[in-house]
């Protein structure tokens, strides 16, 4: 026996194999076995026990191909056969056929055709194409995705190319594990002195003098998880400039990076002088009344804005005393304040009343804002109450809050559709009710503390929290 076709058995007379074995060996051969005639009408169909997906198709037998052939293949399959019945065909012939069952699901398969001896019949041995089918919708999708997320990778390199270009600040990231620069601006090329292509890829550490880089790089990382340490300063080898390095370290894709922000020292140090000034001029003569407390609320620092809205002469003799004893509503007013800003890190605006070292009160609105330094908080007050004034001709609802144009239409659209007296009485439980949800919001559902602040008394307000259905949400 060899290995060429035509020689496969090296006997003179045909192969000895039994019918019984041949059937077997032809139905585990092929995935499935036809016996056609060249009019297109089987004979015999045998599925390979091996692949089950294919079914049961005995009801193949002594009916014509064509009826189980998809339209496409037709052509195909015409061809084929017309040329084994013109006895054109000396050659094994391979085709691809789709067929349907009576089920109307459809299945590709590979035929190789076969001369059996009989001039009119044909044995066609297929193979089952649906897993390289499957395998190559699989590989479309595969690629459909790759080329998505390639797009996606453009873009989002694309967006990162322009903000670092267009960013004024001098930005270098720097690989944590290696210490090399990643990547960097052209505003950082110019500060170090050498061109992007050159420096992407080189130590960071190099580009500084007297830096070893195991130690500059470790130097780097803490800053970068101190809130309170100030920036790196260092100086460039080649342009001999100080700088100040302001780092920022996380993590992407597993490997810690460091983004460093590098401006001149000097240039550094003009800018804060010139912020810390005119934070001083803006606290010393500002419009606006700021205060500085501890965390429970006592005054350290004023400017004089405050002490001519409270009148008092200086500073010693406020100083230590609670802003709540300048509050209308006292420690109530001043706890709202410092939960909330303590909770969210600000309060923008709270309306109250301030009262003078000589019972005058004005309208104030103030802004908290927590500073965690110190643990301290800082106030914004501002005067009101010539707005209130301004206010009156056009307030809607009591107490000078403006009503506004969208709440205007929204009153003139129920003109008409019922009483005056409805439409008053409608419209003023809305904003009792709104005036006390936002009461209740603010005191964290302290209930004398909302009654207190909205100036009624405890009963009352269970009675109105009741009315509108709020007792039981709050006490959720």
């Amino acid at each position: 026996m060899n290995t060429r076709g035509s020689d496969f058995w090296d006997e003179p007379a045909a192969p000895p194999i039994a019918p019984e074995h041949f059937n077997d060996i032809v139905a585990t051969a092929a995935d499935l076995a036809i016996v056609l005639d060249t009019a297109g009408i089987v004979r015999s169909v045998v599925v390979n026990p091996l692949n089950p997906t294919l079914g049961r198709l005995d009801h193949w037998k002594d009916r014509n191909i064509r009826d189980f052939t998809a339209e496409d293949s037709l052509v195909k399959l015409e061809t084929r056969l017309d040329a084994y019945r013109d006895g054109k065909k000396d050659t094994v012939d391979a085709i691809e056929v789709n067929h349907y069952d009576n089920a109307n699901w459809e299945f590709p398969i590979r035929y190789t055709l076969h001369k059996t001896g009989q001039d009119d019949i044909i044995l066609m041995l297929g193979r089952d194409l649906r897993p390289i089918a499957e395998l190559q919708h699989r590989l479309v999708k595969a690629q459909l995705a790759l080329e998505k997320d390639y797009e996606t990778h453009r873009d989002y390199e694309t967006r990162y190319r322009v903000i670092m270009e267009a960013a004024r600040d001098a930005l270098v990231l720097v690989d944590v594990t290696t210490g090399r620069i990643m990547d960097l601006n052209t505003a950082a090329s110019q500060i170090l002195g050498a061109d992007a292509e050159t420096l992407t890829g080189s130590s960071f550490t190099q580009e500084f003098e007297g830096r070893r880089r195991g130690e500059f790089v470790e130097n780097l990382i803490v800053n970068a998880g101190d809130e309170g340490s100030g920036p790196v300063t260092a100086e460039t080898k080649r342009g001999k400039k100080e700088v100040a390095i302001d780092p920022v370290l996380f993590r992407a894709a597993g490997d810690k990076t460091l983004l460093c922000r590098i401006e001149a020292a000097a240039s550094a140090e003009t800018v804060a002088a010139e912020v810390s000034q005119s934070l001083a001029v803006l606290y010393r003569d500002g419009a606006d009344a700021v205060v500085f407390t501890d965390p429970l609320g006592a005054i350290r620092s004023c400017n004089d804005s405050f002490l001519g809205l409270c009148d008092s002469g200086q500073l010693s003799e406020i100083r230590g005393k609670s802003l709540g004893d300048f509050l209308s509503r006292g420690s109530v007013d001043l706890k709202v304040m410092l939960d909330n800003a303590a909770r969210t890190g600000r309060m923008r605006i709270y309306a109250t009343r301030l009262e003078g070292a000589y019972g005058s009160q004005l309208s104030v609105e103030i802004s908290a804002t927590h500073m965690p330094g110190n643990g301290g908080f800082a106030f914004v007050i501002r005067d009101t109450s010539r707005m209130e004034i301004v206010r009156e001709p056009v307030s809607a609802v009591p107490g000078g809050a403006p009503m506004t144009d969208e709440a205007m239409r929204n009153v003139m659209d129920l003109v008409g559709s019922a009483p005056l007296k409805d439409i008053v009485a409608a419209t003023t439980d809305v904003v009792e009710k709104m005036c006390i949800e936002t009461a209740v919001e603010l005191t964290d559902n302290n209930r004398v503390a909302a009654a207190e602040m909205l100036g009624l008394s405890r009963q009352s307000l269970y009675v109105k929290l009741r009315k509108y259905g709020l007792l039981a949400k709050n006490d959720s």
